[in-house]
């Protein structure tokens, strides 16, 4: 008997493909304790799927919108260059969310951790009002302001007032989300993205060309599609916090405004919406030094980009598997292992944008080829692959320490390092590269790939001097 016991308690090896199942459909795991690279594994594979599947609205709506015209889809370009910014307010508010659930996740103080929810969402809805009416009320006139010509903003005008004026699903979907990273239901955050793209999927086509008993309505109907993808996906994350869940649990009496957390999350959340407002309007920089140089140059350089975030949503997945893990284990007093879970998932994002850059520096011109034919723009796309590829190796650290930062709640580094190296170094150095030394658009190529490594350089060593590793939220 006794030898059967012995045996029976040892626990067995379990295999890579039980691991990717049970991080599909959610672990159990305490992510405080126990082994690290199964930690990473568990949290990262949804998070992953979770980044994939939210490129996937962008993907569907321009696949289709494709086939109604020009004005169509230079509606959804100029939409989506003013959807960035209210991304970024999204991203802010999120990252201060995943923050500080995490940290009372770590704490083993679930009540902390659905209030600190709670305030985020209260939060949500204050900036939803803010940023949507005014777009809902202004949607023909701020097309206007984008350049867009009386055609497209006849044609447009409905699909703008839906995306801008119902921005509020998109900053409840991220924030919701960030909850469930927070606690570690990361695989949560993953299954209702799959009921918003299913959903998505299905109504695109038949709102967009009248299919069945559905309306035709053209590009605008490709909005009302997202957004009615969302908002059921939205509907979802409230029914799963209401209900519970094993990690987190919204209760009657905890809906209440906290003043203190809500003033704490706001204060982390401008930052952290100024953080990433730096990071994007800091491609427009690029792009007016870009255009200076022909039609051609721009259209490459804008598929090149196009194809390198498309490509890098897994290493955003990854990043934000290390915010988690440094907000827990801060929250369990556990800074060392916060430390190590960082180095180790920012050397797994430097293996696989290491392997991808290396892929994209031998086979540019083919993966291009997948969307231009035109020569010129052909080998000015296959050339900026190529060079901003040189930098991967940077920027998957990169990530990983300005998530880290975030995850303990230190969104002011990852924001001075965001305006230094974005505004005061890399758009300086591409206009001297491109103008100066002649280099042309190259110029602006090699910059972003210099740029990044240099960010990831300053970020070790900042993340190294473990001022992070007291912040207190």
């Amino acid at each position: 008997m006794a030898t059967t016991i012995t045996t029976s308690s040892v626990e067995r090896p379990r295999s890579l493909w039980s691991e990717l199942i049970e991080a599909v459909r959610g672990s159990h795991q305490d992510y405080t304790a126990g082994g690290l690279n199964r930690a990473i594994l568990l949290l990262a594979v949804p998070m992953v799927l979770e980044m994939v599947l939210e490129s996937l609205f962008a993907v569907v709506d321009v696949f289709w919108v494709g086939r109604l015209g020009a004005n169509a889809v230079a509606t959804v370009g100029l939409t989506e260059s003013m959807l960035s910014l209210i991304f970024a307010v999204g991203m802010g508010l999120s990252l201060s969310t995943t923050a500080m659930v995490a940290r009372r996740t770590g704490e083993k103080d679930p009540e902390g951790a659905a209030d600190a929810a709670v305030q985020a969402i209260l939060l949500g809805f204050v900036f939803s009002v803010l940023i949507g009416f005014p777009c809902f009320v202004f949607a023909s006139r701020l097309l206007h302001l984008m350049g867009a010509s009386n055609e497209i903003v006849a044609v447009g005008s409905g699909y703008t007032r839906i995306c801008l004026g119902g921005s509020f699903v998109v900053l409840l979907l991220f924030l919701n989300n960030a909850i469930f990273r927070g606690v570690g239901d990361a695989a949560i955050a993953m299954r209702l993205l799959w009921v918003s793209n299913v959903i998505n999927l299905i109504l695109d086509p038949c709102l967009i060309f009248g299919l069945g008993p559905f309306p035709r309505l053209g590009v605008t109907g490709a909005a009302l599609a997202t957004f009615t993808g969302r908002s059921i996906g939205v509907a979802y994350q409230f029914y799963r916090l209401l209900k519970g869940t094993e990690r987190i649990r919204i209760l009657r009496r905890q809906i209440r405004v906290h003043f203190e957390v809500l003033w704490r999350l706001l204060r982390l959340s401008l930052t952290g919406i100024l953080q990433f407002a730096i990071a994007h309007t800091s491609w427009i920089g690029l792009v007016r030094i870009v255009s200076i140089f022909g039609a051609a140059a721009l259209a490459g350089y804008t598929i090149a980009i196009r194809i390198v975030i498309f490509v890098i949503l897994p290493s955003w997945g990854l990043s934000n598997a290390a915010a988690t893990l440094v907000g827990q284990n801060l929250g369990a007093k556990k800074p060392d292992r916060a430390e190590t879970a960082v180095w180790r998932t920012g050397l797994y994002n430097m293996l696989f944008l290491g392997t991808v850059g290396i892929f994209f520096v031998f086979f540019a011109e083919p993966v291009v080829r997948l969307f231009t034919s035109d020569p010129a723009v052909l080998r000015l796309a296959a050339a900026c692959l190529r060079i901003v590829s040189y930098g991967n190796l940077g920027y998957a650290y990169f990530m990983v320490m300005m998530q880290a930062f975030n995850g303990a709640g230190d969104t002011v580094t990852p924001t001075i390092v965001n305006l230094f190296g974005f505004w005061l170094f890399e758009i300086p150095m591409a206009y001297l590269l491109a103008m100066p030394l002649h280099m042309r658009s190259s110029g602006v190529y090699f910059s972003i790939a210099i740029a990044e490594s240099a960010m990831a350089a300053a970020s070790a060593i900042l993340f190294k001097r473990g001022k992070w590793k007291r912040q207190r939220i």
